[in-house]
């Protein structure tokens, strides 16, 4: 089965590179003299600004706190291998304990 003229180009003009390039520099030369005679006079241009809520504030304060805390790399290795080794327990009550805690510092206790 055999299917004709599906992408066939022989139909349609060819447009050689330099033929486009001096279509497009037309086309933005009558752009730009039209805008130049109907445009407005321009405004001076405005700086762009950004402000942070106090949530982001507080975010960027934490995040930097945390990269410049000290890090305990021989309990960090221990606890690894506890893991690794099936070793480490977790006690669930002191678990939940320290996130309700923890909740509370962040959230406050009003519940």
């Amino acid at each position: 089965m055999t299917i004709n003229n599906v992408n066939n180009n022989a139909n349609k003009p060819q447009i050689d590179g330099q033929k486009l390039s001096q279509q497009q520099t037309q086309g933005q030369a009558a752009t730009t003299g039209n805008a130049t005679q109907t445009a407005a006079p321009a405004a001076a241009p405005r700086g762009d600004s950004v402000s942070l809520t106090q949530s982001a504030q507080q975010l960027s304060q934490v995040q930097k706190k945390g990269t410049e805390a000290p890090v305990n790399q021989e309990k960090v290795d221990k606890l690894k291998k506890a893991i690794a080794e099936g070793e480490y327990k977790i006690n669930p009550e002191v678990l939940a304990q320290k996130i309700a805690k923890l909740e509370s510092q962040i959230f406050g206790s009003g519940a």
